[in-house]
């Protein structure tokens, strides 16, 4: 795993800015990707991954969630660590 991927909805989304926050701040390297302006970015999080709020954070095709999510964040962190 090298870096993460978060999508989210720009500045303005609280959950987005705390999202990448906590992701600095743990050393988890990652590349934004606002879906208001990438509609193909929009079209993956929605129709192919199901998601319908963000942020939405890619590790792989099979680990991904939506939402401000610590747990899932300490747990990327352990591994990132390891």
């Amino acid at each position: 795993m090298d870096k993460l991927t978060v999508y989210t909805t720009g500045p303005s989304c609280g959950k987005c800015s705390m999202t990448k926050m906590m992701l600095k701040g743990k050393g988890i390297p990652f590349v934004e990707v606002d879906i208001t302006q990438n509609p193909a970015a929009h079209e993956y999080v929605t129709e192919e991954l199901g998601y319908s709020m963000a942020p939405v954070v890619v590790v792989d095709d099979d680990d991904h969630w939506c939402d401000m999510r610590p747990d899932q964040i300490d747990r990327i962190a352990a591994k990132f660590a390891a």
